[in-house]
């Protein structure tokens, strides 16, 4: 029997555009309440406004350290309890490493790898005393394969898949199950970095998806029941070659 959502709390990083919106309205669909994590404060008040009683702002830069830190005790605040954490939030960085530098590599870095351990570090302690939660972390095929085009964030990626594998070892005893998704090339707003022919190219070739594809994926691995963990989904488009 799958797990009904009614009810749940989850709580969504990178909420306001791309596979965060899209999951923040699966989730609502479910039944479920949803606080929406961004930085973008005036994005989180129109989309709240629109999305209904169920939909909550949280307003947070996760690259700033104080920011980042209040967030699962800001959150705690407003709805009592965090039954569903997505780390969604992301960036990313293509091309040659020398054509880049090291302020963006840092920037990239601390959002897709250091925010992701730092929300986990917050919300495991809530969710051990609860003795029950989900997090399910937005990796990416990178995270599984060397994309020589993108070095830093296939970086970013391949570490996230260590952390995100050995959290769910070692919380999985609490009644914790810890996943992630592993899209290919999603239309949203990280692809705007991609080559201009390169992007091209590849919606000639259908091989992108698209931001709900993905979040159908999540709420798949969020309405199993209690005994079983998807460790880790990978959503390709079916044109997709790596």
């Amino acid at each position: 029997m799958s797990q009904d959502l009614h009810g749940k709390v989850a709580a969504i990083t990178g909420a306001a555009s791309g596979i965060g919106l899209a999951a923040t309205r699966a989730l609502l669909d479910a039944g479920a309440r949803v606080v929406l994590v961004d930085r973008n404060a005036d994005a989180l008040d129109a989309l709240t406004r629109d999305l209904g009683g169920d939909a909550t702002a949280q307003v947070t830069d996760l690259l700033d350290a104080d920011s980042c830190n209040a967030m699962v005790p800001d959150i705690l605040s407003k709805v009592g309890r965090i039954d569903i954490m997505l780390c969604n939030a992301g960036s990313y960085i293509g091309g040659d490493l020398v054509d880049t530098n090291p302020a963006a590599i840092d920037r990239m870095l601390n959002l897709n790898v250091n925010a992701v351990m730092k929300n986990v570090h917050a919300v495991a302690p809530h969710m051990i005393g609860r003795g029950t939660g989900d997090i399910i972390v937005t990796s990416s095929i990178a995270g599984h394969a060397p994309i020589h085009v993108e070095p830093v964030y296939t970086a970013s990626k391949w570490a996230v898949t260590c952390f995100v594998q050995t959290m769910r070892r070692q919380l999985m005893g609490h009644g914790i199950r810890v996943g992630q998704v592993s899209p290919g090339p999603v239309i949203s707003a990280l692809l705007s970095d991609w080559e201009p022919e390169r992007l091209q190219r590849m919606k000639d070739a259908g091989a992108l998806i698209e931001p709900v594809e993905v979040a159908d994926a999540m709420m798949y691995m969020l309405t199993r029941p209690r005994n079983v963990t998807i460790r880790d989904m990978i959503v390709l488009p079916s044109n997709f070659d790596v």
